[in-house]
């Protein structure tokens, strides 16, 4: 066991997320004995989580507003309904998980009493269920008590296909059991190695039953709490206008002690990344920004002013493009980029690459991500032990147009390729921020120059990143050719991650376009491996299995990863904050506070 390992080991005691007894054990399996392994943990001031919590935060003190800017703001509060970022974010102000994920890829117990382990009897042996314990004594913003009734009820709202509810592949595959008042079994089909996914971080936010009850299913959008939580968290909600702000007054009755620190919070939405970069890093103005997606030298130029600075925290992010595989401008059977369509022109392979090889990431990392943006060829690429070793990129236009003249793409006289009549011209829609259109202009000199027209889109974040079923420019509903935006990967495990390319996920009019792959992609050799990596208990073989998904889609270039996107935000200097790439940026929100 290497330094570092103890450390970490040592860390989850300090948290609540493993047991001194368990720290024992492993330690004894290494050669320790149990009293010196408790003599450590008495030298490292690990004493037992609920000993830490009176003392390892500030006592609330009138902390005064908490100000955070969201570029894009969020436009509902319900975080079964929350496509992007930005509303599932707005919702965790309110609501909170069972567990959250913290940078370290451990769990950190929310509203759960401990962490289910072997150890203590929470995770059965032959890894069909997990048992959760809640927190007992948690009350929801107006009084009611948080049971385990409102764990079940989560798990039958999610799951009703009905509700057309984001989280519902983490609920519908299985069975939610009460065992009394406070404790809740999670039951799985086969033996599943990732069992932290229902309530658990991004995805397990809850919802209060009496509150939603009456508005299962088709009626769940009817719901009054959509737009007025009353959630458990630190934070009670006073306001929220949609995509402009939302307001929380600090919760007294808050379950964990001396939190919140802040007095109220106070998040803005809209305008842009630059800006809201300076309102933290040159005015003052607030004390914390969302996702930098700005130009590192721009950033580097505001944090020498010494009033802030910028926080790069390493995860499983990833800036990428999307080629469409069906047809998005005509319609079958009423549906745009129907299942029963196929792209005229990217569904040749040959076309595919011939982009991916136009595609410059050196230059995207080199003059415009920077720190936050390491050029990559994977879509995959943390934790390390899941990145592939066998893709690579390049960019080499003359390989392109020599890919195209083999693959029988003719030059007319434009200048524009086209091969039976089908023109290689595609339309290209990401979203409103300068490193993306500046990419986009970047790609397209390129494929210019391969005899490709491309016709850039931008459309505003807040509309490209809703749920609005009736927008056609959101980016679930992929209506172009060509689309490009990060993906987050909230949690310290792939298989959420990697479910965006399975062919049950596809987004469709019938799923209001909440199915999570986009591109529509099948792949029986992909389906295959991720069911087996959802039944894998040995670690080295599940993780050849998702390093195996990766080089599928990948090497199938509908995906065209460019750069790895780090968690990247701005801060003021006399901000304490938690912040977990694996998780929400609101995750561990409670522990936020000023320094005195």
């Amino acid at each position: 066991m290497t330094e570092d390992d103890l450390r970490q080991m040592i860390g989850r005691v300090q948290r609540g997320t493993l047991t001194r007894r368990g720290f024992v054990r492993r330690m004894a399996a290494v050669g320790l004995t149990a009293p010196m392994a408790t003599q450590l943990l008495a030298i490292a001031g690990a004493a037992p989580a609920a000993a830490q919590t009176a003392s390892a935060y500030p006592s609330r003190r009138g902390g005064g507003a908490l100000k955070v800017l969201y570029w894009q703001g969020a436009t509902l509060l319900n975080p079964h309904f929350a496509v992007g970022t930005k509303d599932q974010d707005g919702s965790r102000a309110f609501y909170e998980p069972l567990a959250g994920w913290a940078q370290d890829g451990t769990l950190e117990p929310i509203l759960a009493a401990e962490i289910p382990s072997r150890e203590n009897g929470g995770l059965a042996a032959d890894g069909r269920s997990v048992t959760w314990k809640l927190k007992r004594g948690v009350k929801w913003h107006d009084g009611q008590d948080f049971t385990a009734d409102d764990a079940v009820f989560n798990w039958e709202y999610a799951k009703d296909p009905a509700t057309a509810s984001v989280t519902t592949g983490s609920y519908r595959d299985v069975n939610v059991v009460k065992v009394d008042d406070y404790t809740v079994r999670v039951e799985f089909q086969k033996p599943t190695p990732f069992w932290a996914d229902a309530f658990v971080g991004s995805r397990g936010m809850m919802i209060p039953k009496h509150l939603f009850k009456d508005y299962m299913g088709a009626k769940s959008r009817e719901a009054p709490a959509n737009l007025r939580p009353v959630g458990t968290s630190g934070y009670k909600f006073s306001e929220f206008q949609p995509g402009d702000m939302l307001r929380g007054e600090a919760n007294a009755s808050y379950h964990m002690p001396n939190r919140p620190f802040f007095d109220t919070l106070e998040v803005k939405g809209g305008g842009d990344a630059v800006s809201a970069a300076r309102a933290v890093l040159q005015t003052g103005e607030f004390d914390y920004a969302w996702n930098m997606q700005v130009e590192d030298a721009i950033l580097k130029r505001l944090e020498a002013n010494g009033r802030g600075k910028v926080n790069i925290v390493p995860g499983g992010g990833i800036e990428f493009i999307q080629l469409h595989t069906r047809d998005p401008w005509n319609e079958v059977n009423g549906e745009r980029a129907s299942l029963d369509s196929t792209h005229p022109t990217l569904s040749d392979p040959k076309v595919r690459e011939a982009l991916s090889l136009l595609c410059d990431r050196n230059a995207l990392e080199q003059f415009i991500y920077g720190r936050g943006g390491p050029a990559t060829a994977n879509f995959l690429n943390n934790p390390p032990r899941f990145r592939s070793p066998n893709t690579k990129f390049e960019f080499n236009i003359a390989k392109a147009n020599e890919i195209l003249d083999a693959a029988g793409y003719t030059r007319g006289a434009d200048g524009i390729r086209a091969k039976d009549g089908k023109r290689l011209k595609f339309v290209y829609q990401t979203s409103i921020n300068t490193p993306r259109q500046r990419t986009q202009a970047v790609i397209k000199q390129a494929a210019q120059r391969a005899g490709i027209d491309i016709e850039v889109k931008a459309v505003t974040a807040s509309v490209f990143f809703s749920s609005d079923v009736a927008n056609p420019d959101t980016y679930t509903k992929f209506f172009s050719d060509i689309q490009m935006y990060t993906t987050t990967m909230p949690q310290a495990d792939p298989q959420l991650f990697m479910n965006q390319y399975v062919s049950w996920e596809m987004s469709t009019k019938a799923n209001s376009w909440q199915g999570r792959n986009i591109i529509r992609w099948k792949s029986d050799e992909y389906d295959a491996a991720y069911r087996a990596a959802e039944g894998e208990l040995d670690p080295v073989k599940r993780a050849a299995l998702f390093i195996r998904m990766n080089d599928l889609i990948v090497g199938s270039n509908h995906v065209i990863p460019l750069v790895g996107r780090p968690t990247v935000s701005a801060s003021l200097n006399t901000l304490t904050h938690k912040l977990s790439a694996w998780d929400l940026t609101f995750g561990f929100l409670h522990d936020w506070h000023r320094a005195a």
